[in-house]
């Protein structure tokens, strides 16, 4: 999951890193002790009060069990991506009435939602990062209500060796989300012809990745055209 590569990327570039999930402290023991002294685990209530800046990297159709009391007033990044199956999908989604970043912001009324992290896989974002000015450095997308927050998380893209490109505003983020070109590929390459469904997702989730500029990342986003929602096999 992109959270656990966010982790890792955050205590190599120094950052202190507080993990949690539904299971408990006590199943995050070996991926703290490999993170190693910066890293800690709590539970999500704990994780939201203690943190500066929160990845909710949990599936979307979970996102109201995230804690909203204890998120109020905390930035909340988005990596979450609609993906709906038989037993659950969002017809808001589906009918494109609004983005699943603005479900999240729905129930995180009282924290500023920056929808990032989410077109990118672990290994790539462990792989990608440069230095700031880097010729070669990959820049990723981020939408948002709040500019503050923005701004915050850019922040941290830059420390994680990352560029960010500002799309606008939380129901822009279609823009960068699945069934777009800026979406999963141009930070992979082009996949193996004949690809599908488990072997494609596996491809991309095992490409070492492939730089991608602001430019680029903008140009992309700009030729979107929005169809319908939500990550499918």
């Amino acid at each position: 999951m992109v959270g656990v590569g966010v982790a890792r990327r955050a205590v190599d570039a120094g950052l202190d890193v507080v993990l949690g999930n539904s299971r408990g402290p006590g199943t995050l023991t070996d991926l703290v002790a490999e993170l190693g002294g910066r890293a800690r685990a709590a539970t999500p209530a704990e994780v939201a009060r203690a943190a500066d800046l929160v990845v909710a990297a949990v599936p979307l159709a979970a996102h109201e069990r995230l804690p909203r009391a204890e998120l109020a007033g905390k930035t909340v990044i988005d990596p979450m991506n609609y993906a709906p199956k038989p037993d659950w999908s969002v017809p808001e989604l589906d009918r494109d009435e609004l983005t699943s970043s603005e479900l999240v912001q729905r129930h995180l009324d009282g924290a500023p939602v920056v929808k990032a992290l989410h077109c990118i896989g672990p290994k790539q974002l462990l792989n990608l990062f440069r230095p700031a000015g880097a010729p070669d450095r990959t820049a990723l997308p981020l939408s948002g209500d709040d500019l503050a927050a923005k701004d915050e998380v850019a922040e941290l893209l830059d420390v994680l060796g990352f560029d960010a490109v500002d799309l606008g505003t939380l129901a822009e983020s279609w823009r960068s989300e699945p069934n777009t070109p800026l979406y999963a590929i141009p930070y992979v390459g082009q996949p193996p012809a004949g690809l599908t469904g488990p072997d494609f997702v596996a491809w991309i989730q095992n490409a070492p990745g492939t730089p991608l500029s602001a430019a680029r990342v903008k140009d992309l986003a700009a030729a979107a055209v929005r169809g319908p929602a939500g990550f499918r096999l």
